[in-house]
């Protein structure tokens, strides 16, 4: 690791850190639910279905109202399987690096509608399959990495990258206050490190005539 990376390491891990304790204490600690029992489930079954991936569309918040949705409702719950299986195996696979594991798992689930093109629910399925190895990914992130100057291209095989980029993080030598931290605790704080900023709301006035300024969402 260059001395100049290693810098820049020291300085996203004081965003990072704040910006997971911002997260846990704004967020509420049932939002994951959803997510904990897909995982849950995920782990003894060995494969996502149907249900699963339902699941964790609306956990992400995606829009269910695309031509890909049908696609993948309309194929027999055993083939999703079938694919999810050889994608949980990927990246459960610990004789292999983080990114490595990362990259196989993500070009299998590209077999299936939805998954094609774009990380945000790939990254969820394969983040539920491999909850204390994998990390998701989405706009937010994406923002995040920008702003911190850690450099992700949308070329083929980004979500590998990703994993890399949280890996070469969490090994980071100066990053001893991280101890514990997982790559999804990392891309938690980046999530919010991303979010957008509070927009300002026009000046009202109070009671007494004086003029308040609040913001949106406030």
């Amino acid at each position: 690791m260059s001395e100049e990376f290693a810098a820049l390491c020291d300085r996203v891990w004081d965003v990072l850190v704040p910006a997971r304790a911002g997260y846990l204490a704004s967020v509420s600690p049932h939002y994951d639910e959803v997510f904990h029992e897909v995982a849950q489930r995920t782990e003894h079954t060995g494969s996502l279905g149907k249900t699963d991936i339902a699941a964790l569309v609306v956990w992400k918040r995606l829009s269910a109202q695309t031509r890909w949705v049908t696609a993948l409702m309309s194929l027999p719950d055993t083939h999703v399987r079938a694919v999810t299986e050889r994608a949980v195996t990927a990246v459960r696979d610990t004789t292999v690096r983080r990114s490595k594991a990362a990259r196989t798992g993500r070009g299998i689930i590209a077999e299936l509608p939805g998954f094609r093109t774009g990380d945000a629910l790939a990254s969820a399925v394969l983040t539920a399959a491999a909850p204390q190895r994998m990390a998701v990914y989405d706009q937010r992130v994406q923002h995040a990495l920008n702003t911190l100057g850690l450099p992700l291209t949308p070329t083929p095989g980004r979500y590998g990258r990703y994993l890399q980029l949280l890996d070469d993080l969490l090994h980071h030598h100066g990053a001893a206050h991280a101890d514990g931290w997982t790559a999804r605790d990392i891309d938690t704080a980046l999530y919010w490190t991303g979010r957008p900023d509070p927009a300002p709301r026009a000046p009202a006035k109070s009671s007494d005539g004086a003029v308040t300024w609040g913001f949106a969402g406030g």
